[in-house]
């Protein structure tokens, strides 16, 4: 499961990009994605609907329903 969730964050990675902004996976351990956001997507005041709404729900739907993704500094 491990490898689906780094594969398919890397695929959504350059939306972030195209905003100036990207991420770091931190860690995944069994269903809980650590992710660091950085460049604009660091300091966005949207962040966390990026994380939640958007790529937690997109692994949630294609990957595992009980996946978490927690934001790291």
């Amino acid at each position: 499961m491990e490898d689906k969730i780094r594969q398919r964050l890397d695929e959504l990675r350059v939306h972030l990009q195209n905003d100036g902004g990207d991420m770091e996976i931190v860690s995944v351990k069994d269903k809980i994605v650590e992710l660091r956001l950085v460049g604009a997507c660091g300091s966005c005041p949207h962040s966390t609907m990026t994380i939640k709404d958007g790529l937690e729900r997109i692994l949630k739907e294609e990957i595992d329903p009980e996946i978490v993704i927690e934001r790291v500094m």
